[in-house]
């Protein structure tokens, strides 16, 4: 990355506000790296995705749920009066 020069990187530990600036001085393909690498890093990170791949999970949706459909329809027709 061209536009950060080299005692920008070697600093110990920059805050977000510190390197916005550099980033934003960058050319596109190298944004696009930039967001690439990131990516891969959340990507890695057991914290952010707590999910198992290929295990399945229960996702719970209004569909066929006719007494909460009910109780946002009388929610819904209380707030009108």
């Amino acid at each position: 990355m061209d536009a950060i020069s080299q005692t920008h990187i070697s600093k110990e530990r920059e805050s977000l506000n510190d390197i916005i600036p550099a980033i934003r001085t960058l050319p596109a393909h190298d944004k696009l790296t930039l967001i690439r690498i990131l990516a891969e890093d959340l990507e890695t990170a057991k914290e952010f995705m707590p999910f198992e791949p290929g295990k399945t999970y229960s996702l719970h949706t209004p569909y066929n749920a006719y007494g909460a459909a009910e109780i946002l329809s009388d929610a819904l027709v209380s707030d009108s009066e």
